[in-house]
């Protein structure tokens, strides 16, 4: 009798194991589906936040470099206009002076800067908007793609029986907020 109850035992002890393992392993499978969609969102997260520290500070760069080219192309523009608005030779000279400073201020610019840093800083500024906007839109679809995975698991059986006893709950995908459909708009003016 002692080896029918050993064998009762071990029959048991063999079924449970056959029983439970699988559902370890599909738990532990949830865990770590579930652990790659929240480490993916701190990814997109990482992004979002580099794109709110990036932006402001090479918008203010780019103010700042055409800034002083904008001094330069606002003389140049005063005294030009002063040259048409003058009446005495007196204006004629003084308005043509001021030009010609202007003009040789532009001049010590461009040489200075063979590509007006404007320029360059806009074109680095919309580089920087574009890479930011691709590191996004990456992060966004890699996160899409682990929540997909995600659900999908969740939702096929045995494993949804698993998932629903030990609280697994359903995620969310990312979704473009409405008027994400048009281009932002980039504004240098105050």
């Amino acid at each position: 009798m002692k080896k029918g109850l050993a064998a009762v035992i071990a029959v048991i002890a063999v079924l449970a194991f056959v029983v439970i393992m699988p559902l370890v392993g599909t738990y532990n499978s949830l865990v770590t589906t579930s652990e790659n969609v929240d480490a993916q969102w701190a990814n997109v997260e990482n992004v979002l936040q580099r794109r709110f520290d990036l932006i402001p500070n090479l918008v203010e760069s780019v103010k700042g470099a055409m800034a002083q080219e904008q001094e330069v192309f606002g003389q140049i523009a005063e005294a030009r206009a002063r040259m048409a608005g003058a009446t005495t030779t007196e204006e004629q000279v003084e308005a043509s002076n001021a030009l010609e400073g202007a003009l040789g201020r532009l001049l010590v610019v461009m040489e200075n800067y063979p590509e007006l840093r404007s320029n360059e800083n806009v074109t680095r500024l919309m580089d920087e908007l574009a890479g930011t906007e691709n590191r996004i839109a990456v992060e966004r679809g890699r996160y899409n793609d682990l929540v997909r995975e995600y659900k999908t698991k969740i939702r096929r059986f045995p494993t949804n029986i698993v998932a629903g006893i030990m609280g697994f709950d359903d995620r969310s995908y990312f979704e473009a907020a409405s008027g994400a459909d048009e281009a932002p708009r980039v504004n240098f003016g105050s």
